[in-house]
Formats: C-alpha cells, sequence, structure tokens
C-alpha cells in the first residue's frame, strides 16, 4: 500500500527553509563554476553553504540498492554526456561543457532537493536549446501540479515538451516525493498519461526533474563507478529538477532562489 505524507503549511515552510539551502548552494556553485575549475571545488563550495546554514546534505553517504558503493559527494556534477549522479572527480570543466548539477540538503528534519543545468564558457547553440527544453517542461510540470490532478497530468506535461523537441526520456530516476527523507512516494515519471495515477492533495510535497537526452534515444548506461548515468550514444544530457508543495493557491516552489 503507498502511504503519501501530507505536510502542514508550517511543515511546507520549514521545507521551504531546506530548500532555500539548496538553492544557495546551487548559486554558490554556478558562480564558482568556469573554464579549468576541477568538479572537487565545486562540491566544497556546496558543502561549505551546507556546513554554514547549519544543513546536512542526503546526498553524502548515500547508498540505495542500485549503488555498490556510497556517494561520496554532497553534490553530483553530470558533464556532456553524463545524465544524472556524476561523481565529482579532478575533472577540470573545459570551455564548451553542459554541467548538471543535483543537490539536496536537509535542515530540522525537513529535506530540499533541486537540479540546474548550465553551460560553461562558449555555449553551443544545441546544448542552449537542450536546456531551454528541460527548463520549459519542468515548468510544464509545475504549472500542471494543481489539486485535484493526477500525477499522470505533470508526466504527460513533462514528456510532450521533450518529445516535442525530439529528445530522449527515461521514466527510471524521476521525480519523487519528498519530506523527511529526499526520496520518498509518490513516484512522479518523467512521462505517462493524464488523468492517471494519485489525485493531487495539499500538502503534497514532490520533486520534478526532468533529465533529458539529446540524442533522442531513452535508454542510458551505467559507468564503471557505479553511480554515474550517461547517454549510450554519446549525446549531451540536461537535469532540472524543483521542490515544491502542492497548495489550494497552486504550486509552491520551495527550491526557487528568487521566491
Amino acid at each position: 500500500m503507498l502511504v503519501v505524507e501530507l505536510k502542514s503549511p508550517r511543515e511546507i515552510d520549514a521545507m521551504g527553509a531546506a530548500g532555500k539551502v539548496v538553492a544557495d548552494a546551487l548559486a554558490a556553485v554556478r558562480a564558482r563554476a568556469s573554464v579549468g575549475v576541477p568538479l572537487t571545488e565545486l562540491d566544497e563550495v556546496a558543502r561549505e553553504v551546507l556546513a554554514k546554514a547549519g544543513a546536512t546534505s542526503p546526498f553524502l553517504g548515500y547508498q540505495p540498492s542500485f549503488a555498490s558503493t556510497p556517494f561520496p559527494a554532497v553534490i553530483c556534477t553530470s558533464v556532456n554526456d553524463a545524465a544524472l549522479h556524476g561523481i565529482p572527480t579532478g575533472y577540470r570543466l573545459a570551455d564548451g561543457d553542459l554541467l548538471s548539477v543535483d543537490c539536496g540538503a536537509v535542515l530540522d528534519g525537513w529535506a530540499g532537493d533541486a537540479a540546474i543545468s548550465f553551460t560553461v564558457g562558449r555555449p553551443q547553440p544545441a546544448d542552449v536549446r537542450l536546456i531551454e527544453t528541460a527548463q520549459a517542461a519542468l515548468r510544464a510540470g509545475i504549472a500542471a501540479a494543481v489539486v485535484g490532478a493526477k500525477i499522470g497530468d505533470i508526466s504527460a506535461a513533462i514528456a510532450t515538451i521533450g518529445r516535442a523537441h525530439g529528445c530522449g526520456i527515461n521514466t527510471e530516476y524521476g521525480g519523487h516525493g519528498v519530506g523527511h527523507a529526499m526520496h520518498e512516494a509518490p513516484s512522479v515519471p518523467n512521462e505517462g498519461r493524464a488523468g492517471r495515477g494519485m489525485k493531487l492533495e495539499p500538502g503534497l510535497v514532490i520533486a520534478i526533474e526532468p533529465w533529458f537526452l539529446a540524442g533522442g534515444r531513452d535508454d542510458y548506461q551505467v559507468d564503471s563507478d557505479g553511480w554515474t548515468l550517461r547517454s549510450t550514444d554519446g549525446s549531451r544530457a540536461a537535469h532540472v529538477e524543483h521542490t515544491i508543495a502542492i497548495t489550494d493557491d497552486g504550486p509552491r516552489i520551495l527550491t526557487a532562489l528568487d521566491r
């Protein structure tokens, strides 16, 4: 039986505080990212933001069933054809890289989770289009997250944008509930049928996270590190995410920097 915890307005406010830490960390990472900067330095930047806020990382030491080793960092840094779960290494960012950064924080027992994609140095037009497509899909998914709608409405909204632009969409590692833990019920796939799935109620908090593959294929491969998900055809990938709350006044973004 699916158990979904609905949050009170006060609890949603507390989750917003965790979400602000995530937004601040992502903003700091993006500000530091430039040609020649190693990915490990970006992880240190995020660690400093979390520590200053008195927050902890739900990523560090995380070991789900698919992983052979615990995750060793507080952010995921996925470069170019890497889509998700990239481990920050000594790799130095190069001109024209497409970087996706995923970050989470736990503050006072509540979690927040978000991701951004951006280019480093001189952008390639195709990368800009891919990122803009993922961002448009995220906006569409959030707009569909209203009281009385279904999970499938969010999934369909995301996929409509991605498919219209020829992107590959995989329904694994999609959106999810967020609460005391980073990953809770329900699952929010990045493709589905409108009008299907769980009904959205006030107090539900979920992460919506489109990740698209530019080559149009839906499959991926996993690196030898056991974590990094990479496109099978070498095409670029983009990943964006917000934690949102379903409210009677519409979707409330808890991880927006400018909220």
